[in-house]
Parts: C-alpha cells; structure tokens; sequence
C-alpha cells in the first residue's frame, strides 16, 4: 500500500518535479525529511530568495518549478516575490506547511488561518485538501494548472499529519495523467488578420515576455523578416523576445501613454502578440493609440484580453497562432525596416562608471550566448540603447518590478541554462532585497557572475520625483554600504572595479572561472 506521501512523489516525478526550492519549517519536515534519493533540495535563507529563485528557474525551463514554504508566515514572506512570479506567468507549485488537521479548529501556533486566501490574488489557484487521501490528486491539479494558459503560481497547503496516512488499495493512480492543451485559432480568424495586415501601409509588430517563453521566440523573428515590419518589445519587459541585433529591432515601448503613443505614431495596425495592451508605469496621460491606428493583440491569457485598454484580442495558443501566420505571408521583398540608432560607444573611462560603458564592456568581453538577469532600474534605458541580446532566453527581469527578484532569479535561471553564462546587473537599492542569496551560490556553487551597480542612491525614484514635482523626498540616500565585505561574509569573491578599463579585467577573469563572483562598479546616475 502507497502512503499518501510515496503517491505524491510519484505525481512530482512524473511531472519533472524532483528539485524542491525551499526554506523548512516544522510543519514542512515530515515532507522535506523522507526525500527518495532522486529528488534534490535548494536552500534559501529567506522566502523571498526561494521563490525568486524558483521563479528564474521555471522561466528559464519553460518547465514548473516546486517551491516549499513554511505556513502562514512563510507565505507571507514570499509574497513580494510571488507578484512578479504571477505576472511572469511562472508556473510555480507553490506547497505551504499546514498545522496538524486536529488543531486546525482551534488555531494552534502555526496554523496557516483561511489557507486559501492568504496567497490570493496572485495565484491562479489555492486549494487545501479536504481529507489526506486527496493531496496526491490536488498536488497534480497544482501542476496541471500551474501550466494551463495562461501558466501561473498555484497554491496548496497540506497539513503535516497527511503525510504518512495510508491509502487504500484500490486508490487509482494519477501520477501518468497527462493534460494537454489546445487553443489554437480557427483558420478563418487567422485569414482575417493576415488580410488586415496585408491591407495596413505601415503595420508594426509588438513582442512581449509569452512569446520568449515557448518555441515562439524562433517564429516571431521569421514573422518580422517575412513581413518586414519594425518590430518593438512591449512595455516593461520580463524576458526579451527577439534578438537585438535583428535589423527589424526598434527597442522597448515606453510605459507611458503619451510616450507609447508618439512612438507608435505613424503606424496604421499593430500587431502585439504575448503581452498585455498595455501595461503602464509612468503616468503621463494621452491616447492609447496614435489616430488612425487600430490594434490586434494574440494573447494566451483571458484576463489580458478582457481588460486591454483597446483593440480586438484572440486568445490562443501563442506558437500555433504564429506559425499560422507565417505559413499565410508569403515572402514580401519589401524594403529593410531602418535599423534603430543607438549611443555612440563609451570610449571615455571617468570615475565614476557611467551605465553606458558598463554594458559597452559587457559587450566587448562576455561570451554572445550570455544571460543577463537585470535589477538595475536606473539604468534600464541605457541598458537596451546599448547591450547586445543575439539567442533566445537571453534577458530577465522581475515582472512586476518588485525588487528582490534578481539575485535569486539569477541562480534560478543557472540552474536551468547550466551551459550558458549568467551575469546578473543588479542596483545597489536592489541588492539589499534578497543579499542572502549570495549564501545559495556560495553553497552550491552556482556560477553566476553579479555586477552591483553602486551608485548609494534609489537613482530610478529621481527623475520619479522630478516629474512629479517633487523637490525634497527623503529616504533615497543608501551610502556607505561595503557589498565586498558582505559578499565575503556568505561565501562569494568579490572586488571593485573602479574604471570601465579595470572591468574589462575582472570580467574576463569571472567568465574564465566557475563559481559565484561579486563584481562592485562605482557608477554615475546618467
């Protein structure tokens, strides 16, 4: 006879989910302490850390990712990084310690009170088993949700007592079942948008972070050069869905209104496909589209479609809906789409660093195949006027903008791209959110290679408070932190770079050895 434990090892091997990110608790231990030899635990000192690197791992797979947290409390930590989990469309199995179902009523320490709405509204779904025969089954519904379209966080709490309760012999086994998905677009609907971009004079293409998260990226570049059409990524971007060298390439969207209007002006159809229309940051109000301008948006998720500021929306299968596409446009041989203008190369090497030059260096000295995990806010405009992305899965960044995501997430995403390097772009403000993950890398060797920004201020809040007309705002001064001394407190190398010539250097040498560095640049705010 299988115990309800031995049944959900079963489910979670079948579906790939044999490493457990997580940080025990009491309530975890009858879990996390019988693990069969092929599963692996990754520890984190701290939810947030556990979670965002969950988070990197499951974007980087394309596969779930199996996080165990500690009961109401360590649900509550991880909130801030499940936010950027949720709008990634990670699809995390997120499993949470439950007290002893007989101590539940009368709210023993521990107890995780009302389970299934702490998490809301940033899962898809939060379930606690009725009886302990059902956890095998609500653990597969978590997976098999967690990876329905639109992919996405799914809880579930399971008190500690389930664990080694037996099941009856006759129980049905769900560990083979298999859910597959469909959602592809009719063909006529497909037909209707081609003809509408055939009949546009100046139509335009909109990438967001869906289509670099499935075999989708390779198709929207053959899209670009089948059509010809500039191509632009969609405000905010998570991942980056298209190459930045690719001639077609205009850069990132503003997050503004008026500042995603004006670019787009000129334009008679966009075309955006697996991103939200549209998600602002910077409140400057004006059209959402340029006059003249009408709008298609290719989604997998229905609550994008249903609350899109304008256009007419699909919700579909994302590498169906392209592929469908491309097999109705025929090769055009129109005129090359101008390729964008960036800034002129950063051959000046003052102290401190500008931004510019830090990923000029990059450029020039990192392998082309690198990974970039980025947290730097501040430096973001200069860091897509400048850096070069050629492969896919090449960019990440915490979706929702809640910092803390970068240093975990960047592990995350080693572990699942063992053969490529990761370096990790991190602010200064950003780093003190989720420091403690220098101890992972340290602890289980995880070559990522992390760049501080140092610049002692919340340099993305200035220019905030300049718009705004804000003068005076306090709290934005971060000085007279020594990131060395903290790094080599959890285990990490680290060094100071006081000069783009003097990185060029360190980073050679980080790209020539394994294991985790930390890498302090002093940089200027422009």
């Amino acid at each position: 006879m299988q115990t309800v434990l031995s049944a959900t090892f079963d489910v979670l091997r079948t579906n790939g989910l044999t490493t457990i990110f997580g940080n025990p608790g009491s309530n975890e231990l009858p879990f996390i302490g019988q693990l069969p030899p092929d599963f692996n635990y990754v520890l984190g000192l701290n939810e947030g850390v556990v979670v965002g690197i969950a988070d990197g791992f499951a974007q980087a797979s394309n596969a779930p990712a199996l996080v165990n947290l500690h009961s109401a409390a360590g649900t509550g930590n991880a909130m801030g990084a499940l936010t950027n989990a949720w709008y990634a469309h990670s699809p995390l199995v997120v499993t949470a310690g439950q007290q002893v179902r007989a101590h539940l009523g009368g709210e023993a320490m521990l107890s995780n009170v009302q389970a299934t709405l702490l998490p809301q509204p940033l899962v898809k779904l939060a379930l606690e088993p009725a009886l302990p025969a059902d956890v095998p089954r609500s653990m597969a519904q978590a997976v098999h949700t967690a990876m329905g379209p639109p992919r996405g966080p799914v809880y579930l709490s399971i008190p500690y007592d389930d664990w080694n309760q037996q099941l009856d012999a006759d129980a049905p086994s769900i560990a083979d079942r298999q859910v597959r998905h469909g959602g592809r677009l009719a063909a006529e609907d497909l037909d209707q948008i081609v003809a509408r971009l055939r009949a546009a004079t100046r139509p335009a293409l909109v990438l967001g972070g869906d289509v670099d998260a499935t075999e989708a990226n390779e198709l929207a570049v053959t899209l670009a050069d089948r059509a010809s059409v500039p191509t632009w990524i969609a405000p905010s971007p998570y991942r980056c869905p298209f190459p930045t060298r690719h001639p077609c390439f205009q850069g990132v969207l503003p997050t503004s209104m008026r500042g995603l209007a004006d670019v787009l002006a000129g334009h008679d159809l966009i075309l955006v496909i697996g991103a939200p229309v549209f998600r602002y940051h910077h409140y400057q109000p004006g059209p959402i589209l340029p006059d003249g301008t009408s709008l298609i948006q290719l989604t997998s998720d229905p609550g994008e479609a249903a609350r899109a500021w304008a256009g007419d929306a699909y919700v579909c299968d994302i590498p169906s809906a392209l592929a469908g596409l491309i097999e109705r446009i025929p090769e055009t041989g129109a005129a090359s789409v101008p390729r964008r203008t960036s800034g002129p190369r950063q051959d000046e090497d003052n102290w401190p660093v500008a931004p510019a030059r830090v990923f000029d260096t990059l450029n020039s000295v990192v392998p082309d195949s690198t990974i970039y995990v980025t947290e730097s806010t501040s430096t973001t405009d200069a860091f897509w006027d400048t850096i070069e992305l050629a492969d896919q899965g090449s960019y990440y960044f915490a979706a929702a903008g809640g910092l803390g995501f970068g240093m975990p997430g960047a592990l995350g995403v080693k572990l699942a791209s063992p053969d490529r390097k990761v370096v990790a772009l991190i602010g200064d403000g950003a780093a003190n959110f989720s420091i403690p993950a220098l101890w992972t890398a340290a602890r289980y060797g995880i070559d990522v290679t992390y760049l501080i920004l140092q610049n002692d201020t919340y340099g993305a809040l200035r220019p905030f408070a300049a718009s705004m007309g804000i003068t005076a705002v306090p709290g934005l001064d971060i000085s007279g932190i020594d990131f060395c001394s903290i790094a080599a407190g959890y285990g990490v190398p680290a060094e100071r770079a006081g000069s783009g010539r003097e990185l060029a250097g360190v980073l050679k040498q980080a790209m020539d050895s394994p294991g985790p560095r930390v890498i302090v640049i002093p940089t200027s705010l422009d």
